[in-house]
């Protein structure tokens, strides 16, 4: 098997797991799974959580090199397994006590429909924290305090955001400018739109371009409360 896809295909299928199956195992979205075997490339870190979610060796799925089987002599980090691809490096993560970066606390954010305000709950998960440069932090002047990141659930923003991908969301900018991206409580669920003004009215946007299934929404009073403003995001697309 020459291609991450075909290796992810033939394991799915040799543990009897549809890709909802392997989603839900993995901890990622039925269509990530789809993607992949259509030949969407993977992160390391997704490559070593869906490869316990199919018992094999996380090097094998990278690469095709080695062991398929998952061992102690064959189990591997989220960086070996990157150090594994071609053309790749390995990134060495930073510590909570570099200076040069800031660790923002990423979290599942729970809101209520109606009501002003949200609570967070840690994302386990996807880790903990996101670091950003401090230096960029101080330059746009931003308070640390106000800072939450949030994993992007599901496909309404492609391309501009893609499932997994984590954003920043400034909790102390909740200005609307049209055509800035937002966290709002939209009817109790907390979403990642585009604000848009269009008529006088503010409509919560997507930029998939399936309009059909994502179509705009009007964002007006209690039902649709402004939680922060997406100031950076952290993607592996390219």
């Amino acid at each position: 098997m020459k291609t991450l896809a075909e290796r992810i295909t033939k394991s799915r299928e040799r543990k009897g797991l549809t890709q909802e199956a392997l989603a839900k195992l993995a901890g990622v979205s039925q269509s990530t799974i789809g993607n992949l075997e259509s030949g969407t490339r993977l992160t390391a870190r997704k490559i070593v959580e869906i490869a316990a979610a199919l018992d094999v060796a996380p090097a094998w799925l990278a690469t095709g090199v080695g062991a398929m089987a998952l061992d102690s002599s064959a189990s591997a980090t989220a960086n070996e397994a990157l150090a594994l691809m071609p053309g790749a490096r390995l990134v060495h993560a930073s510590g909570p006590d570099d200076s040069t970066m800031t660790q923002i606390m990423k979290v599942k954010i729970r809101v209520q429909a109606g009501i002003t305000g949200f609570q967070v709950e840690p994302e386990y998960h996807d880790g903990e924290t996101q670091g950003v440069p401090t230096k960029w932090v101080l330059q746009e002047g931003l308070r640390r305090d106000a800072l939450v990141a949030t994993v992007v659930r599901g496909e309404s923003m492609e391309p501009a955001l893609y499932d997994g991908d984590t954003v920043v969301v400034n909790t102390a900018d909740k200005t609307l400018v049209s055509g800035s991206v937002y966290v709002v409580n939209y009817e109790g669920e907390a979403v990642v739109k585009r604000l848009l003004r269009d008529a006088g009215q503010w409509w919560l946007t997507s930029d998939n371009l399936d309009q059909r299934k994502y179509h705009r929404q009007l964002c007006k009073g209690a039902d649709c409360i402004v939680i922060g403003k997406v100031i950076r995001k952290e993607s592996s697309h390219i």
